[in-house]
């Protein structure tokens, strides 16, 4: 172990990443294991205006977190996990995949409009791609407006006027006890969440065995099955966490079902694929639902969306 006293547990400083960090130190307390937070400013944490596309793309949120692990400097990292790339960094494991929370996206209206009865030409605030072909697959009429910044301050712009609704994580919302902001949970019919959506992830240096060990108890089997299916499926596909990709893994009766789509990037294309499989392989089923995808064009749809950003 890296340290003999108590465990480093690195996070960014966004009151959502410190309530996620937290959450897991608690979880680590009950096992008799002391942590100290250690706030580490990333990419996207410093840069908060524009696209993230702009400012270097997938690991904005994850980088530093992970580099600092490299270094020594921490001895865990807790990161969301739709944050963290399917790249395999070198040294590195993903030691626990702790029980899912919500993983839909919501709408909150100004006017407590649900999706359907938003007036045409809405301004709708989001920075994900994800959920703005999904959102104009199903209303092309939406003005699709960028937002960045931290859960509380994105609601803040809406109340202030600046958008019509905005589309968030269930999650965050309610790990920040906002969840009385929710005007509508949307059907996953209408949109696939990120891969990873609602889950955490907790990273530690691959060779750090007594550490590793120590995060076993904090993990959830069906969590970690899914997730990883998710994540082998967008590896598959080479799209990146900024991708136009939404996936849903989930296990049923001792059984994985994988849903992943992909869209262009105005939403008028979207295709779509849903397959089962075994437990045991995760991977396999992640890289049969991409393989699907792509047989319905989605590597065209991927690339094209890439030289838009």
């Amino acid at each position: 172990m890296a340290s003999n006293l108590r465990l480093r547990l690195g996070t960014r400083a966004s009151p959502l990443a410190r309530w996620q960090a937290q959450w897991v130190a608690g979880r680590l307390a009950e096992l008799g294991i002391e942590t100290v937070l250690v706030p580490i400013s990333t990419r996207g944490d410093q840069q908060r205006t524009g696209p993230i596309g702009a400012i270097g793309g997938q690991g904005v949120f994850t980088k530093e977190l992970q580099r600092a692990l490299v270094d020594g400097e921490i001895d865990l990292a807790v990161h969301s996990l739709k944050d963290l790339p399917t790249d395999v960094v070198a040294r590195l494991a993903l030691a626990a995949v702790p029980a899912r929370g919500p993983l839909g996206d919501v709408l909150i209206s100004r006017n407590g409009e649900r999706f359907d009865e938003l007036p045409r030409e809405a301004a709708v605030g989001t920075g994900s791609l994800r959920r703005r072909t999904q959102l104009w697959h199903a209303r092309p009429d939406l003005r699709m407006e960028d937002v960045r910044g931290n859960v509380e301050t994105r609601v803040a712009k809406l109340r202030d006027g600046a958008f019509d609704a905005l589309v968030l994580a269930e999650a965050g919302l309610e790990r920040l006890g906002l969840a009385g902001e929710i005007t509508q949970r949307l059907p996953l019919s209408l949109m696939l969440p990120a891969v990873g959506q609602g889950a955490l992830g907790v990273e530690s240096r691959a060779d750090d065995k007594d550490t590793l060990t120590l995060f076993a108890p904090l993990n959830d089997a069906e969590t970690q099955c899914a997730v990883a299916a998710e994540r082998s499926m967008l590896a598959a596909l080479r799209g990146g966490c900024l991708a136009p990709v939404g996936g849903w893994g989930r296990v049923i009766e001792d059984r994985l079902h994988l849903s992943g789509v992909v869209l262009s990037a105005d939403g008028t294309r979207r295709v779509f694929a849903e397959l089962s499989g075994g437990v045991t392989d995760p991977v396999a089923l992640g890289q049969a639902v991409a393989a699907e995808l792509f047989s319905q064009g989605a590597g065209e749809l991927i690339e094209g969306a890439r030289a838009l950003r």
